[in-house]
C-alpha cells in the first residue's frame, strides 16, 4: 500500500476526518534518522501527525511541528507540506527509555515538561503564523489534539499509532484527525466519540487495513462522503545553495577562523543527513 492521506466529511457537513498511512515514510525517515526503537515509535507517531496537519493546508503552505521536552529525545521537529511531502529529524535520535507498563514509553522520551510549537507558513509572503502550548501528556496525538481545540479552537481528536518489525524497523505508521465543525450535530458528535472509543487498537487496525477503512469505523452508520486521497512522500528540499546562505550568517571573524583553523567546513542536514563540503577557498568566496 502507497503511504497516502483521506478526507471525508459527513454528509451533514459538520464532521471532518483525515486518516493516513506512513509505513514507508517512518521507515525511510527513521533509518535516516538512526532511530532507537522508542524514537522510532515516536517519529512514526509524529510523522503521521504532520502528514494529517499538512492535509488541512492550502496549496503552496506548509506547516511545522516541534515537540521540545527535557527528556533524552530533546526536541523532534516534523515539517509537512500540502502537496503531501513530510520530513522529520529529532535531536538525539538514538536516546531509549525503558518501556512503561509494557508499552511505549514516549512520554518518557519526550519529557513531560516541554512545549508544542506549531508554525503555519500561509505563502504568499504572509508571516508565519505561530502558536504554542505546553506538552499536555507528550504522547504525541493527545498533545496535537489538545493544540488544536485549545489554540486553534477547533474541538479534535488524534489517534496515531506505530509499529515495529522483529529487526525494530518501522513496520506500520498511521492514524486518524477528527474534527468538529461549526455545524457539527451533538448527537453525530457524540455517536462517533463512543465508536472511537470502541475501535480495537489502533496499531492493529494500521497493521490490517488501510485509511479508508479507519475513517468508515469511525463514522459507522453517520453518512459520509470521501472527498480527496494523495499520497504522502518525503521530501528534503536542502541544496548547496540554502547551506551557503545559511554559512553566510556568520559573521567575518567566524568565516575566517574556519578558513585558518579548520580550513573549511562540513555542513549536515539533521533531516536528510546529506552532508555539504566547502573547503577554504569556498568559504573566502562566500566571505568576499
Amino acid at each position: 500500500m502507497n503511504d497516502h492521506i483521506v478526507r471525508a466529511l459527513s454528509s451533514a457537513g459538520g464532521i471532518r476526518i483525515l486518516a493516513c498511512c506512513v509505513n514507508h515514510l517512518a521507515g525511510e525517515i527513521c533509518a535516516l534518522q538512526g532511530a532507537s526503537p522508542t524514537a522510532s515509535i515516536a517519529l512514526g507517531r509524529g510523522l503521521a501527525g504532520g502528514a494529517l496537519m499538512g492535509a488541512l493546508l492550502k496549496p503552496g503552505q506548509r506547516v511545522a511541528l516541534k515537540f521540545e521536552g527535557n527528556g533524552p529525545l530533546r526536541k523532534m521537529i516534523i515539517e509537512a507540506d500540502a502537496d503531501g511531502a513530510v520530513r522529520a529529524c529529532a535531536g538525539n535520535p538514538a536516546a531509549e527509555a525503558e518501556s512503561l507498563e509494557g508499552r511505549w514509553n514516549v512520554p518518557g522520551l519526550l519529557g513531560r515538561a516541554g512545549f508544542l510549537t506549531v508554525t503555519r507558513d500561509i505563502g504568499m509572503g504572509g508571516e508565519p503564523y505561530h502558536g504554542m502550548v505546553q506538552l499536555r501528556s507528550s504522547e504525541i496525538g493527545e498533545d496535537l489534539a489538545y493544540y488544536l481545540t485549545e489554540s486553534e479552537q477547533v474541538p479534535s481528536a488524534v489517534g496515531l499509532g506505530a509499529g515495529l518489525d522483529e529487526e525494530a524497523r518501522v513496520s506500520y505508521c498511521g492514524g486518524f484527525l477528527v474534527q468538529a465543525l461549526p455545524k457539527a450535530d451533538e448527537s453525530d458528535l457524540e455517536t462517533v466519540m463512543n465508536n472511537i472509543a470502541a475501535l480495537p487498537p489502533l496499531v492493529d487496525m494500521l497493521q490490517a487495513s488501510g485509511p479508508e477503512t479507519l475513517i468508515g469505523e469511525i463514522f459507522g452508520e453517520i453518512p459520509y462522503t470521501l472527498l480527496e486521497s494523495h499520497d504522502l512522500f518525503f521530501r528534503c528540499g536542502c541544496n548547496r545553495g540554502k547551506v551557503e546562505r545559511a554559512l553566510l550568517s556568520f559573521n567575518p571573524d567566524e568565516l575566517r577562523d574556519m578558513i585558518e583553523n579548520d580550513g573549511g567546513a562540513e555542513v549536515t542536514c539533521e533531516f536528510c543527513r546529506q552532508i555539504y563540503k566547502f573547503d577554504a577557498s569556498d568559504i573566502e568566496q562566500l566571505s568576499l
